[in-house]
């Protein structure tokens, strides 16, 4: 073949491969829309968030997606994830939310916290600065994933756009297997505009990470056994019975077992707050029976608990005479506090439902048996019950709490915030159904309430979602009154309003010899005309004889409506453990 004949051919074979790589290039898609269809992919079907110059590609997209996702403009970033956790509690699917650089993210970073501490499953994204400026101050640039690395499951810096897909589905398999939690994936601007074909490899692993189902067998007999030799046992359940969806398996186990039941703030709900096992709330603000059930118990069947402080008062001082069955999804919480006797590590769901196999195969003690321990559980039920003294031209926060529960009937989804009218609700509201009760338990974030209700009410648009907060928590998010409108969410927005920052309050006039510091909120928005400025409803109560009046109206209304309900101001919760005190050391008025 001749010189000539080899160039020709030559600029014939070129030609053809600048064809197919002109081709290749045409069929590739930028990160912003490989973002979007992994969206998709997840099943995402509502994101929250804030736009910003990072996210400007994210958005530009999105508007193509508005079939298949609805984005949820808040007015802060921490509303919106707020609103994400609120949404993944009440439905279970990972929440998702999507903020911009610097600010953007950092304004995210509390939500973030607070699902971590939680186990709530989040993904967030943010935007970065494109990435030839990462590491020179850019305008708007933080190392957001130097800064979540402690309040995160795991965090992603995207680096090429031909990753987003595989990232994205990582975040989410993380975000919602195992003990679940928050993931962040930061992504630079650049890349979002970046082309790349993001071709997802077939098989997906992640490496060291395998989260158990099942707990050993052998493990599960020994713990049945002890179930079924204990004199005065008593099982202790928590939020990782509602991320398991393991309610109706605690159920059908602790009737087998005819034992009694406490639960922890996080897991109200996990058990119908009606039924005769249930002792109710344990720990600083438990029912008397509660605290002295599992003082006094041999045998604690914990699950999905982690030994929070604000449950086991004084460790040292903690349930002395019970060996301790421990089931978690998380490995790194046996053992972490107390020593356990039977450790069991896999999903709530699934181990209990294993232990009732277990059982079937066995003679199930006659429920007489523990008829002893029942009367001395009544006994202290009768000792020191939940109690309040009623006023006739003043509003208990009590007697707030119970109406709300009756006039429900205890099918809300009720969303509070952190305080004391988050410890009253949950000592008083009656809860039939799972993933029915929010609340900021871990890192007790004040202005949680509301914006996770209205995550709520976006995921069940039918269904009656109250948010219950205080006159202070209330203040640091009531900017989302606006998101609220804005997307017509029939949504009720209860303010006990005693004037001060009750909780803080109570601890200064117990401990602090009523030494007030800072703690009067009397200087406050008129929360009916803020709501009308809204665009909302406002009513207003503040004698107990047009409280229920009031709320009929306002529940029956379609639209959003902002109660402002004027309470006592110096009502403490009772009872009360102090710190450092054991659960049998109470204050109890």
């Amino acid at each position: 073949m001749s010189l000539s004949e080899k160039t020709g051919s030559g600029f014939l074979f070129l030609g053809y491969r600048n064809m197919l790589v002109a081709k290749e290039i045409e069929q590739q898609k930028t990160g912003a829309r490989l973002f979007c269809e992994a969206l998709v992919d997840q099943g995402v079907d509502t994101i929250f968030g804030y736009p910003g110059g990072a996210v400007l590609h994210i958005y530009d997209e999105l508007v193509n997606f508005k079939d298949s996702i609805t984005h949820i403009l808040a007015r802060h970033e921490q509303g919106a994830v707020h609103m994400a956790e609120g949404y993944a509690k009440t439905t279970g699917k990972v929440g998702v939310a999507l903020v911009t650089s610097g600010p953007g993210a950092t304004n995210a970073v509390t939500g973030i916290a607070n699902a971590y501490m939680d186990s709530t499953p989040l993904v967030v994204i943010s935007g970065q600065v494109p990435t030839h400026l990462i590491g020179t101050d850019g305008f708007q640039e933080i190392d957001i994933v130097g800064i979540t690395r402690a309040c995160t499951k795991y965090n992603y810096l995207v680096r090429s756009a031909e990753e987003i897909p595989e990232i994205m589905r990582e975040a989410f398999y993380i975000a919602a297997s195992g003990r679940p939690g928050p993931v962040l994936i930061d992504i630079p601007k650049d890349l979002t505009a970046q082309k790349g074909s993001g071709a997802m490899p077939e098989t997906f692993e992640i490496p060291g990470y395998e989260p158990n189902s099942f707990a050993p067998e052998a493990d599960i007999e020994k713990a049945v056994e002890k179930m079924l030799t204990a004199k005065t046992p008593i099982f202790y359940v928590g939020g990782g019975i509602i991320h398991s969806g393991g309610s109706a398996e605690l159920k059908e186990l602790v009737e087998k077992l005819s034992a009694p039941v406490v639960i922890t703030l996080m897991g109200l709900s996990c058990f119908p707050s009606a039924h005769p096992n249930s002792l109710g709330m344990l720990g600083m603000h438990g029912s008397y029976a509660a605290n002295m059930a599992i003082s006094e118990a041999d045998l604690i069947v914990a699950i999905g608990v982690r030994f929070d402080d604000r449950v086991t008062g004084n460790l040292k001082k903690f349930a002395p005479n019970a060996e301790i069955i421990h089931v978690d999804i998380d490995e790194s919480s046996i053992d972490k506090l107390v020593k356990t006797h039977v450790s069991l590590v896999g999903n709530a769901k699934d181990v209990m439902q294993q232990m009732i196999d277990s059982l079937a195969q066995k003679e199930t003690p006659a429920k007489e048996r523990l008829d002893a321990w029942w009367e001395t559980i009544e006994a202290w039920k009768n000792y020191a019950p939940l109690a309040y003294e009623s006023h006739p031209e003043i509003i208990k926060p009590q007697f707030l709490c119970q109406e709300i529960s009756r006039i429900t009937d205890g099918e809300a989804i009720v969303s509070t915030d952190v305080g004391q009218h988050q410890m009253w609700l949950a000592q008083y509201y009656q809860f039939k159904h799972p993933r029915s009760f929010l609340t900021s338990g871990g890192l007790g974030t004040m202005g949680y309430g509301f914006p996770a209700a209205l995550g709520a009410k976006i995921a069940y648009p039918n269904r009656q979602v109250i948010a219950f907060v205080g006159d202070g928590g209330f203040q640091m998010t009531m900017q989302e009154l606006a998101t609220a409108v804005q997307y017509q969410a029939n949504l009720k927005i209860i303010v006990m309003n005693n004037g001060f920052l009750g909780m803080v309050r109570q601890w200064q006039e117990v401990f602090y010899d009523k030494n007030y510091s800072e703690v009067d909120m009397q200087f406050q928005p008129d929360f009916v005309k803020l709501a009308e400025s809204f665009g909302a409803i406002g009513l207003r109560c503040n004698h107990p004889s047009q409280l229920t009046e009031v709320l009929e109206k306002g529940f029956s209304t379609e639209g959003v409506v902002v109660f402002d309900i004027v309470v006592s101001q110096e009502d403490n919760v009772y009872p009360m453990v102090p710190a450092g005190a054991g659960l049998k050391e109470m204050i109890l008025q």
